[in-house]
C-alpha cells in the first residue's frame, strides 16, 4: 500500500519553532496489528522520560544545534509503545515513557530547552512524543469510570474493560503580542510579568505576552480581547491571526496573535495574573534578546521568554516588522 502524500511543513519562514516537523503520522496504519508488529521490529525509538520534565537524549550538532538520540526497538526499555509515524526515508518511529541516562557524547534536555535548536524533523518527533505521553500519563483510569484503561491503536486511543474509548485532547489558548501599531524603533510592544512566576536567584525579571485559555462556547479572537481587558485593563483596536504550536505542558495549542492597542490607556491588572506590565521599545526588546537589559527605572534586569515558545516568536517577528 502506497503512504499517502503529506504536505512539508518544513523550512518555513516565520514558522514557530514547535509548529515544524517533516514526520508523516501514518494514522491509517494504528488499527493495522500486522503492519504495526513489523514497523516495531525495523522501527526506531525516542525515549522520553516524561517523570523528569519530558526529558529525552540529543547529541550537539556541529552548527550549535542538537539532535535527537533514537534506539532500535531491540534497545527499547520495556514499557507502553506509541507509534508517532514514518520517517521520510519510510522508518517507522516510535516512542516510550522511560529514564533516561546522560553519558560522555549524550546529554538530556527537555523541549522546552531545546524545542529551537532542533531541526525540522526532530522538532516533530519531540513535540509529538511529548504531547502524547502526557496525554498517557493523565489517563491511565477513565474519568468515566474509574476503571483502568489500556492502549488501543498504536498509542492513539486507550480503552475501559468495556471497550469504551479515550482520544488525546488538546485545550485550546491564546497568547497575543499587545503593539502599538507604530514601525520602526519608536514602535512599543506590551508585555506582563506573571504572578505565578517565582523570583529567579539571580533577580532577573522575565516579561512575556498575555495569554489564557478558550472558555468554553467562545471563539479565539473572543478569548483574546476578553484575556487582554482582564489582565491589563486594555482595550484592543484590531487583532491579526500570527500562527500555532503546540505547547505539551500538558497538552495546550497555543494559537497566537499580533493585536493593536493606544499605549495612552491606563493599566489596569488583574493582580492574580499580571503582578507588572511595561510598554517597550524595539530597542529594549533587542537588548533583551540580546541578554543586557536593565530597566533603567528599576535598576531590575529583564529577559524575554525561552526560545522555544511561541511568546517569543511573537516578540521576535514584531521586533523585525
Amino acid at each position: 500500500m502506497t503512504e499517502p502524500e503529506q504536505p512539508d511543513l518544513g523550512e518555513q519562514p516565520g514558522t514557530p519553532p514547535l509548529a515544524r516537523t517533516t514526520l508523516d503520522r501514518a494514522a491509517h496504519r494504528r488499527k493495522d496489528d500486522a503492519w504495526l508488529a513489523d514497523a516495531w521490529t525495523r522501527g526506531l525509538v525516542l525515549v522520553v522520560d516524561l517523570a523528569k520534565g519530558g526529558r529525552a537524549l540529543v547529541t550537539d550538532r556541529p552548527d550549535g544545534g542538537v539532535a535527537l538520540v533514537l534506539a532500535p526497538s531491540s534497545a527499547s526499555p520495556d514499557a507502553e509503545r506509541w507509534f508517532l509515524g514514518v520517517d521520510a526515508d519510510g522508518t517507522p518511529v516510535w516512542t516510550v515513557d522511560a529514564s533516561v541516562e546522560a553519558s560522555a557524547d549524550q546529554r538530556a534536555v527537555t523541549l522546552r530547552d531545546s524545542g529551537h535548536l532542533l531541526d525540522d524533523r526532530d522538532a516533530g518527533l519531540f513535540t509529538a512524543a511529548v504531547a502524547l505521553g502526557n496525554w498517557h500519563r493523565s489517563h491511565a483510569f477513565s474519568p468515566r469510570t474509574g476503571q483502568p484503561t489500556t492502549v488501543v491503536e498504536a498509542g492513539w486511543a486507550r480503552a475501559d474493560p468495556e471497550g469504551r474509548l479515550m482520544w488525546p485532547r488538546t485545550d485550546p489558548a491564546m497568547i497575543v503580542l499587545v503593539h502599538d501599531g507604530v514601525p520602526g524603533p519608536g514602535g512599543r510592544c506590551l508585555l506582563g510579568h506573571n504572578a505565578a512566576w517565582p523570583a529567579t536567584p539571580d533577580g532577573v525579571r522575565r516579561f512575556s505576552c498575555l495569554a489564557g485559555y478558550v472558555e468554553p462556547g467562545e471563539s479565539a479572537e473572543a478569548s483574546v480581547v476578553r484575556e487582554v481587558q482582564e489582565e491589563v485593563g486594555i482595550k484592543l483596536t484590531s487583532l491579526q491571526y500570527a500562527g500555532s504550536q503546540s505547547w505539551p505542558f500538558p497538552g495546550s495549542l497555543m494559537l497566537g496573535f499580533h493585536a493593536v492597542a493606544d499605549p495612552a490607556q491606563p493599566f489596569v491588572l488583574d493582580p492574580e495574573e499580571i503582578d507588572e506590565a511595561h510598554w517597550f521599545t524595539r530597542d529594549a526588546i533587542a537588548k533583551m534578546i540580546a541578554g543586557g537589559y536593565v530597566d533603567p527605572e528599576s535598576g531590575v534586569p529583564m529577559s524575554l521568554p525561552m526560545r522555544s515558545s511561541i511568546a517569543f516568536y511573537l516578540i521576535e517577528k514584531w521586533l523585525h516588522g
